[in-house]
Formats: C-alpha cells, sequence, structure tokens
C-alpha cells in the first residue's frame, strides 16, 4: 500500500482516538520489557482489506521487531486462517489491537460484501460500481477496500467527475440546460435520468452517459432496449441504480446496462468476524 496523506491521517487519528494519552491497562498490567507475539486470524470465510495499514499502526507506536502480511488484499480467507503476525513489546500489541482490529474487520467486511455483488453479476457483462455512499472521512479506504472485493470505484467525491442528478437539473432549469452548462467543465459527464421525458431529453442533447434511477429490473430493461435504439451506431454507458440488493442485483445486470451501483457495499456492510491471539514471545 501506498500510503496516501489521507490514509496516514485516518491511522493517526484512530491511534490517538484510542490510546490517548496511554494505554493505562498495559501499563499497569504488563511489564515495560516483557515481548510477544500475536496472530490475526479469520473467524469466518471472507475477502482480506486493510492489511496494508498493520505496517502503519504498528511502525506509529514503535517496538516490533517483526511484522508477516501473509494474505493480500482481494484474499480470500477461510474460518481459521492467519492472515498477519506481529512480534515485539507486548505493550504495543496491545496498544495496537483494537485499531488495527476495527480497520480490517470494517474493510474486510466491505470487501466481502462487493466480492458478494461482483460474483452475482459473473457472466452478464455488468460490472458493478460503489458510490460515494461512505463513512465521513474514510472514503479513500473504503473505496480501496470495495475494489480489492472486484468492484469498479466510482467517482472519489464531487470533484472528478460530473454526475448531473435530479436535484442539479432542478437547480440549473432543466435536462438540456444542465447538459450544455456541464459541457464546459471538461470532466466526463452523467446525467440522471427518471422518465422517459427526460431519458429523450438527454439523448437529444448528445449525453453518452447515461443514469437510470429507481427502476424495477423490467423497466430498466425497458429502457436499456430503448437506449439502445435510439442510439444505433453510438455508444452510450448506462448505469442502473436505486434500491439494488444481493437478491435483485442480477435482475438489474441482465437488463443490458453497462453498470449496476449499489451504496449498500460500503454504507451497509457488516463487519466480518476477525480476531487477535496474544502469546508471550
Amino acid at each position: 500500500m501506498i500510503p496516501h496523506p489521507e490514509i496516514l491521517e485516518a491511522v493517526r487519528r484512530a491511534l490517538a482516538e484510542d490510546i490517548g494519552a496511554g494505554d493505562v491497562t498495559s501499563q499497569a498490567c504488563v511489564p515495560e520489557s516483557r515481548e510477544a507475539s500475536g496472530r490475526f486470524l479469520a473467524r469466518e470465510p471472507l475477502v482480506v482489506a486493510g492489511i496494508g495499514l498493520l505496517p502503519l499502526i504498528f511502525d506509529a507506536r514503535g517496538g516490533v521487531q517483526e511484522l508477516r502480511l501473509e494474505k493480500n488484499d482481494g484474499d480470500c480467507a477461510a474460518a481459521g486462517d492467519q492472515i498477519a503476525f506481529v512480534r515485539g513489546r507486548a505493550r504495543t500489541l496491545l496498544e495496537c489491537e483494537r485499531v488495527a482490529l476495527n480497520f480490517l474487520q470494517r474493510l474486510s467486511g466491505i470487501a466481502t460484501l462487493a466480492r458478494q455483488f461482483a460474483d452475482r453479476v459473473a457472466g452478464t457483462g455488468c460490472r458493478i460500481l460503489d458510490t460515494r455512499k461512505t463513512t465521513p472521512g474514510l472514503r479513500r479506504l473504503e473505496k480501496m477496500a470495495a475494489a480489492a472485493g472486484g468492484v469498479v470505484n466510482h467517482r472519489i467525491g464531487l470533484f472528478d467527475a460530473v454526475l448531473i442528478k435530479n436535484n442539479h437539473i432542478a437547480a440549473a432549469g432543466g435536462v438540456r440546460q444542465a447538459l450544455e452548462n456541464a459541457r464546459a467543465a471538461g470532466l466526463p459527464v452523467e446525467i440522471e435520468v427518471r422518465t422517459r421525458a427526460e431519458l429523450v431529453q438527454a439523448l437529444e442533447c448528445g449525453a453518452t452517459h447515461l443514469l437510470l434511477d429507481n427502476l424495477t429490473p423490467e423497466e430498466a430493461a425497458r429502457q436499456v432496449r430503448f437506449v439502445r435504439g435510439y442510439r444505433e451506431g453510438g455508444s452510450v454507458v448506462i448505469e442502473i441504480s436505486g434500491g439494488i440488493t444481493l437478491d435483485n442485483v442480477r435482475a438489474y445486470a441482465e437488463s443490458g446496462a453497462d453498470f449496476v451501483s449499489s451504496g449498500a457495499i460500503t454504507h451497509s456492510a457488516r463487519a466480518v468476524d476477525l480476531s487477535f491471539r496474544l502469546e508471550l514471545a
């Protein structure tokens, strides 16, 4: 992992939040010179993500002689698999235990759910996108975890692509005006359409990237067929969003869309079960 400043800051804040002025329990109970080793273990099947944070976490506290990462981001782990090993000052291992587990459990949970979404649409030609529905301050990490699970990262934020949604259309004065204004930005432009009338307006204005929102799978398939017929010989990228779950994602993928996006990958992923086993060295 090449540490991005946002990632380094997230690790720094997490350690400061948990350790504060010092781990009073470890200081009271564990001799300063005591050495120990620890193993990070999967307690259920999962997809690993966030493993590259461990060196950042342990290095920040010092006193570690050995750290082995035995899985990479995107690797599958079975229940009982060891994903990392660390050896060094016992107080350091205890100080870092919860922060390390919090990151690994959260990010591996996202990667695991992302893999389930990706697997559900295998063979359809449609790919899964994540969204900006992330934990504040952790977006870069959560999007890295989603990618480790096999989905495609959508835009990182409001700054790297134009996505015209219904409120933008209302504020701009309509589909045509919003698209005409957006072209001056010099960035990729995607526009959300909710009705056939908006869809036709967008196509008439030359839109090449459409977001079809809040449709049933059957409605989505009809709209995709309409777009493909309308722009025959021309390329239009189609994304579907709104109410996408593991249960229905394949039906949406089979509509013929290029992408299906789901906020659930990041906002509703369950933290997976990992443990840290410490032993005296």
